[in-house]
């Protein structure tokens, strides 16, 4: 048994015979045993420069993943504009 803290929504997916999924790794919330793990580079230079990151998460197999739409990271970015700041009064609203 495990409990899982999961964010946003959560899209469960079955991966078909043959089929490879490249996600952001803060987005694979969960998967089967049968399911292979890899982690890939991301390639080009505009993609690492402009783009999410440097890395994909590369699923492939056969079995069920869940992928969650607002990992931890996101969360906390969206969090930020609602967080109150320090001022004379120890807050800021």
């Amino acid at each position: 048994m495990a409990f899982l803290e999961i964010d946003g929504e959560v899209i469960e997916h079955e991966l078909q015979p043959g089929q490879t999924l490249l996600l952001d790794p803060g987005h694979l919330a969960a998967m089967e045993e049968s399911v292979e793990f890899e982690i890939e580079r991301v390639k080009g230079a505009k993609n690492i420069l402009f783009g999410e990151g440097l890395f994909f998460a590369k699923v492939s197999g056969l079995g069920k993943i869940w992928i969650q739409t607002m990992p931890i990271t996101k969360l906390a970015e969206s969090l930020i504009p609602y967080l109150p700041t320090s001022s004379s009064n120890g807050f800021d609203f």
